[in-house]
């Protein structure tokens, strides 16, 4: 599959199990008319963010959080992955309420953690159904 074929795939996908999660979950609201114009490009930027700075930010996490998940038996990197998350919901719907003055708003760290764990669930259920 061409990079940017994988790209797009990846790209809509992501926008299916955002619009899934906005719908779902009372902690996220679109803004932008149609509301789909809001979850695209606020997928669109959690697409990049997911291929670029998440590993990054994975890795010093998970470093930073290594003592501490020891002691906590695992709470701490549940907590880390927790704020992560937050942290790139933020950065998405930021970037594209900005850019493109359309996107997602987070109400907070536990709204984007239920939002994260919907949408990987939906977007393993899509991806398995489109062979991705």
């Amino acid at each position: 599959m061409a990079p940017m074929h994988g790209f797009l795939t990846r790209w809509i996908v992501l926008t299916i199990a955002a619009a899934v999660m906005v719908v779902l979950l009372p902690g996220m609201r679109p803004i932008g008319h149609p509301p789909i114009l809001g979850i695209a490009a606020f997928a669109l930027f959690l697409a990049l963010i997911n291929a670029s700075l998440r590993p990054v930010m994975n890795a010093v996490t998970q470093v930073l959080a290594l003592p501490l998940t020891v002691m906590s038996l695992g709470l701490a990197a549940l907590v880390a992955l927790m704020l992560v998350n937050w942290v790139c919901m933020e950065l998405a719907s930021w970037l594209a309420l900005t850019l493109f003055g359309v996107g997602v708003t987070v109400s907070g760290v536990l709204a984007a953690a239920v939002g994260a764990v919907v949408m990987a669930l939906v977007s393993s259920v899509v991806n398995s159904l489109i062979g991705a």
